[in-house]
């Protein structure tokens, strides 16, 4: 089955400890759709501007990605500027630019309203609601979120997780969002406000999913060097439905294994900067990892 990715397109300059680059294919789409193009078709749905550089589309169609729904209008395309600390679970914003970004309003074709699998990507809680107006009976929906969204877009977030099926966020903003330090306690907490799945992200320490059956520990691939996190939880995401979308069977059944890809397929991405590294690999490179992690996690 195929996943529609609905998110964010942008051109990232990173500075990290490992060093610096200038104008990266990066946003929350570009991550997800490239991570679930390893299990799954991809159509992604987005906006750039007519700065955006051809490359970058070349890299999409290298994957396979619809492009159909992606517009690019007269304008900047968005710009993101960062820094990390030498403690890469920190960063901080140089820049932001919205460019084309800033008037962007998802409209959807025929064949991307009855895309059965859904990731909407983080974006402002209302384009999400947008999207999923426009939506025909998918069978799963995930959705992505941010700090930002939870200062100024409350209300319209809490709206948005009584109509999703999964929500993913990583820890800091489960604690935002609940007032809950402990992790497992917000988890019960998020579960009352709609979504049947709920998965927190701990970074470097793996992430946590609760679902009908319980709670599941995933483990983060192990890595020696870190070069830039960025992406990688949109990446986890991304791999996360699309491994869900290409299985057969109930998706209880397929719900841990997918978390565990996407760790790997996160883990890749923190090996180069943007989407530099996740681009080189192939699906042998994902198994290989799988395979490692599942040895590394048996008792």
């Amino acid at each position: 089955m195929s996943v529609l990715v609905v998110g964010s397109t942008a051109l990232d300059s990173i500075k990290t400890p490992r060093g610096e680059n200038p104008r990266l294919l990066g946003g929350s789409a570009s991550h997800a759709a490239v991570a679930a193009s390893f299990f799954a078709p991809v159509k992604m749905v987005g906006v750039v501007g007519e700065d955006f550089p051809r490359k970058y589309l070349a890299l999409y169609r290298r994957h396979n990605i619809d492009l159909s729904g992606l517009r690019i209008v007269p304008g900047k395309t968005f710009h993101w500027s960062g820094e990390y600390e030498a403690d890469m679970n920190h960063r901080r914003t140089l820049q932001t630019e919205l460019g084309v970004f800033e008037n962007f309003t998802p409209h959807l074709s025929a064949a991307h309203r009855q895309t059965p699998f859904v990731l909407l990507a983080n974006i402002a809680p209302a384009l999400q609601h947008h999207v999923l107006d426009q939506m025909r009976r998918p069978r799963f929906v995930v959705a992505d979120t941010m700090d930002l969204w939870l200062k100024i877009a409350r209300d319209d977030l809490l709206k948005l997780l009584r109509r999703i099926d999964g929500f993913v966020l990583n820890d800091s903003e489960a604690q935002q969002l609940t007032g809950e330090e402990n992790t497992f306690a917000a988890l019960k907490k998020i579960h009352r406000l709609g979504p049947k799945y709920v998965v927190i992200k701990k970074g470097s320490h793996g992430s946590v999913l609760s679902g009908p059956s319980g709670h599941f520990l995933c483990p983060a691939y192990p890595l020696r060097r870190v070069v830039d996190p960025t992406g990688a939880g949109d990446s986890f995401a991304g791999a996360l439905i699309g491994y869900l979308a290409a299985r057969g069977g109930s998706l209880e059944a397929n719900f841990r294994r997918a978390m565990i890809y996407g760790s790997v397929v996160a883990s890749f991405c923190c090996e180069g900067f943007g989407l530099n590294r996740t681009t080189k690999i192939v699906r042998a490179d994902i198994a290989r990892r799988v395979k490692e992690l599942e040895r590394l996690t048996r008792f």
